[in-house]
């Protein structure tokens, strides 16, 4: 791999702030562990989304202060969340029935590669010692309405995390609609990855060359005659 010269682009609470403004109003929604958490803070005023958590709780709200958290109310990632008014608790089994019957509009996910035909491999790299089980991201890239994944663009070794193919465990096949990184927001379309935008100080090519499969530029709007 040729060295790269560093490249600022998004922070992560900055790509979860991207990625919040395009979860429309009223929209349920679960969020995975890790940087798609961050995407709750940043929900413009004025819309509610109904978050979703699969171990059994649809309402769940921000997490509590330090020390001040229930120790019975966590989310799938066992961290210490509330639940706003109107809140539900349900068994496991139903939060999955969920999940499955299609009635989730929107998973928010990390991962560690994304292939150009939308694959993606976010739960282990397959090496002795690797993290040994999926948790509910097959369920959830499978029976939800759309996948977002947020992302940094590429490993801390500088390896693209987006690619021709994936080389790890496969969570899914041809399930992530839309990518969010610290370089751009990419759709994955029938043609590949396309730039819908890029962040802010980065260019095409900067991308393209962190990128392990070919980018198509973002769309230029018809011009009104």
């Amino acid at each position: 791999m040729t060295e790269q010269t560093a490249v600022k682009g998004r922070t992560r609470e900055q790509m979860a702030q991207r990625l919040a403004l395009d979860i429309p109003n009223g929209w349920y929604v679960n969020l995975g562990i890790g940087i798609p958490e961050l995407v709750a803070r940043f929900v413009p005023e004025g819309r509610t989304l109904v978050y979703h958590t699969e171990n059994g709780l649809l309402g769940m709200g921000p997490s509590p202060d330090e020390g001040a958290g229930d120790p019975e109310l966590i989310n799938a990632g066992k961290r210490h969340v509330t639940a706003l008014p109107g809140a539900a608790y349900f068994h496991h089994a139903d939060s999955f029935a969920m999940i499955r019957g299609g009635h989730l509009d929107l998973s928010v996910l990390g991962a560690l590669q994304v292939a150009h035909n939308g694959d993606l491999a976010n739960w282990s790299t397959g090496e002795p010692g690797a993290i040994p089980a999926v948790g509910g991201a097959m369920d959830l890239v499978a029976g939800v309405k759309k996948v977002f994944v947020i992302t940094q663009h590429t490993t801390r070794d500088g390896a693209p995390k987006l690619v021709e193919s994936c080389s790890y465990p496969l969570t899914g096949q041809r399930v992530v609609d839309r990518v969010y990184t610290d370089l751009a927001v990419i759709d994955v379309t029938p043609e590949g990855f396309r730039v819908v935008e890029l962040s802010p100080g980065v260019d095409f090519e900067t991308v393209q060359e962190r990128t392990g499969a070919p980018l198509l530029p973002a769309l230029t709007p018809a011009s009104a005659d």
